[in-house]
């Protein structure tokens, strides 16, 4: 039974996995859906009251019924890389691609319509105070005076883009900044705008969530200045240190129902932890990397991944 990893070329996170799999001799196909159709192609044969699909990259073929487990990790857009690229194109592989992966008995890491959904960070917001995760007081408003109401209630305020992009989403990524004092907010109007009460944090937590296993790692906090303008770690220019973590019992529980409701085999979340040790809840990125807290904390996550996608469907420690 065969490990299909949708992702792009370079993606060092996914190679932590693709080692482990290949170190138990576990199959893997990898590839990236941009190169569909060309460097990629796929068959699906309907007839008799069954399917019969087949994927094809660099000149090996793959049945699908022999797929184990599917990981969309970082999969490119459908036909991009193709030579005749066009929407329409993209519209068409995809439908092809993702449709016949899903008549496949293959588990998900995660499946396409949970991540989907995950997504939007409005309902994270919601889940998560759901779940029993402490949340900052958020407004997501276009409009000025509710805006300014809400800066009446919480002074001190950061904003950050609804979407959630992060660094790397060619150009899309805004860091999370704060609110300086005197702003009038009519900018408002113009885009739905986030803006959440700032958390004076001691440190920025990242908790890797791969099936029922935790991963947490914190990386302390500078110095708190009010000419701080980006709080943003992501975009930090002086490099932070993670060190492996516990995870608080309450963090647990909230975050293993958290990923039970939204159908997530895996999640990245990020916290804020303040000066009485609270963890709050800022976001679950359903595929987030891990890399960079596997190298500098050595906490086996992707051993994890690749134990979760080599089991089998009735593993008791799948979703």
């Amino acid at each position: 039974m065969t490990v299909l990893i949708l992702t792009c070329e370079q993606d060092v996170t996914a190679d932590l996995a693709v080692v482990e799999l290949n170190a138990n001799g576990i199959p893997v196909l990898r590839l990236d859906p941009a190169e569909l159709p060309g460097a990629v192609d796929v068959s699906g044969e309907y007839a008799h009251g069954a399917f019969d699909g087949h994927l094809s990259v660099g000149g090996r073929v793959v049945a699908m019924r022999g797929l184990r487990s599917i990981w969309v990790r970082r999969p490119g857009t459908p036909a991009t890389r193709s030579a005749a690229a066009s929407t329409w194109l993209s519209e068409e592989s995809g439908q092809a691609l993702y449709g016949m992966l899903r008549c496949t008995g293959a588990r998900w890491m995660n499946h396409p319509d949970a991540a989907r959904q995950a997504r939007h960070k409005p309902w994270q917001l919601w889940l998560a105070r759901e779940c029993g995760l402490p949340v900052p007081p958020t407004l997501i408003t276009t409009f000025p005076r509710v805006a300014r109401e809400f800066a009446v209630r919480h002074p001190d305020l950061v904003v950050k883009p609804v979407s959630g992009a992060h660094p790397g989403d060619d150009g899309l990524a805004v860091p999370t900044t704060r609110i300086r004092p005197g702003e009038d907010f009519r900018a408002v109007a113009h885009g739905p705008t986030l803006l959440q009460r700032r958390i004076r944090k001691t440190a920025d937590i990242r908790l890797t969530v791969v099936g029922e296993r935790m991963f947490a790692a914190r990386a302390a906090a500078g110095p708190d200045t009010d000419d701080d303008a980006v709080v943003d770690v992501r975009f930090s220019a002086s490099g932070v240190t993670w060190r492996p973590v516990p995870v608080p019992a309450r963090v647990a529980e909230g975050v293993t129902a958290y990923l039970s409701r939204a159908r997530l085999a895996y999640g990245a979340f990020d916290f804020a932890e303040d000066a009485d040790g609270i963890w709050w809840f800022l976001e679950c990125n359903q595929s987030g990397q891990f890399g960079f807290i596997e190298i500098e904390t050595g906490q086996p996550i992707g051993r994890a991944v690749a134990q979760w996608l080599a089991a089998d469907a009735t593993d008791p420690t799948g979703p």
